[in-house]
C-alpha cells in the first residue's frame, strides 16, 4: 500500500471494528460462532510437521527473513531467486549455524515459468518431499496507468501474478502426488481495495493473488492439501524502504516473526501483523467509495 497520513479517520473506526473483529476465528472450518469451542479445537489441533519449505524470492526482505526463522526451527529449506550469489552467502551463513539442516538453493528468475517448474521438482527430488512452498517472489515497481510506463507495469503484472500462477501449478502437481502440503501465497492488504496512482496495478495484481488463494481453497477443500492467503501491511524491506507513506509499518525483524507465526497457523486468510491490519481491512471494505478517495 502507499497510503498517505490521512489513515487517521479509518484509524478512529477500528475500535468499532475490533469488537467486530474479536471474536471471529478464521479457520479452515465455517463454523458460526456458537461452534467458537470447536473451530478453535480445529484450529490448535497438531497439524502435519512442515519440515521441508520451498521460498522464492529468498535472498532478500521477507524471503531471506522467513528463512533464517525457519532454519533456527530446524526446518530444511530450498531457496530460490534471481541473485544467485545472496543466495549462495544465505546458504553457508545458515549451513554455519546450523549443521543439521539442509540448505539448498537455485538461481530462479520465476518469470521463466518452465524453470519455476523444473527448480521446484529438483528440490522435491533432492528433499525427498516438499512440505510447504512460499510463493513469495515479487516486485513493487508500477506506475500510473496511462503515462507510458506500460512496460514497469507489465513486468509487475507478470511477476506478481502470472508468475504466481506458475509456481502454484509446480507446487499443487507436486501436492498432489504427495496428497500433502501447505502453499502459501504472499498478497498484500492493499488487495482490499482499488488505489491510486502507481500503487493501482500492483495491489489489482495482489488482488488477483487472493482471489487465485481463495479458488485454491475451494478445490483443496476437506483434502491434506492446505492453502493460506498471507497479507502483510507495511514491514520494512527494500521495496517500500524509500516510502514516505507508509503507516503502522513495522521492522523486519518483527515482521518476519508475525509472518512465520500467520504462516504456520495454516489459516485461509491472515493480516500480518494482525494488529491493526486486520480491523483496519474491514474498515477500507466497508468505507464508501467517496469516503475512500477523500481518505486515499
Amino acid at each position: 500500500m502507499n497510503c498517505s497520513g490521512s489513515l487517521r479517520p479509518c484509524y478512529q473506526q477500528i475500535h468499532y471494528c475490533k469488537a467486530l473483529t474479536a471474536n471471529r476465528t478464521d479457520t479452515h472450518s465455517s463454523g458460526s460462532q456458537q461452534n467458537n469451542a470447536t473451530s478453535i479445537n480445529q484450529t490448535t489441533r497438531a497439524r502435519p510437521m512442515r519440515k521441508n519449505i520451498l521460498i522464492t524470492g529468498a535472498s532478500t526482505g521477507l524471503g531471506e527473513g522467513m528463512a533464517r526463522e525457519w532454519a533456527a526451527k530446524g526446518c530444511n529449506l530450498a531457496l530460490c531467486a534471481r541473485s544467485a550469489g545472496k543466495l549462495e552467502a544465505l546458504q553457508r551463513e545458515l549451513q554455519q549455524a546450523y549443521p543439521d539442516i539442509r540448505v539448498l538453493v537455485r538461481g530462479l528468475d520465476v518469470c521463466e515459468y518452465d524453470q519455476v517448474f523444473e527448480v521446484f521438482e529438483g528440490f522435491r527430488h533432492e528433499l525427498g518431499s516438499l512440505d510447504r512452498v512460499v510463493v513469495n517472489a515479487g516486485i513493487g515497481i508500477s506506475q500510473p496507468v496511462g503515462y507510458g510506463r506500460f512496460e514497469a507495469n507489465r513486468q509487475t503484472a507478470e511477476t506478481n501474478f502470472v508468475a504466481a500462477i506458475a509456481q502454484s501449478e509446480a507446487a499443487m502437481a507436486i501436492f498432489r502426488e504427495q496428497n500433502s502440503g501447505h502453499l502459501v501465497l504472499m498478497s498484500s492488504v492493499s488487495a482490499v481495495r482499488g488505489f491510486r496512482g502507481p500503487m493501482n496495478i500492483y495491489a489489482a495484481t495482489k488482488a488477483a493473488v487472493a482471489t487465485l488463494a481463495e479458488g485454491l481453497q475451494l478445490d483443496t477443500r476437506g483434502t491434506p492439501i492446505k492453502v493460506s492467503n498471507i497479507m502483510p501491511g507495511f514491514i520494512l524491506t527494500d521495496i517500500n524502504r524509500d516510502t514516505k507513506n507508509a503507516p503502522f509499518r513495522v521492522d523486519l525483524d518483527t515482521g518476519v516473526k508475525a509472518l512465520v507465526k500467520a504462516i504456520e497457523s495454516e489459516r485461509r486468510r491472515a493480516y500480518v501483523p494482525w494488529w491493526p491490519w486486520t480491523p483496519l481491512s474491514y474498515v477500507l471494505k466497508a468505507m464508501p467509495f467517496g469516503l475512500f478517495a477523500r481518505v486515499m
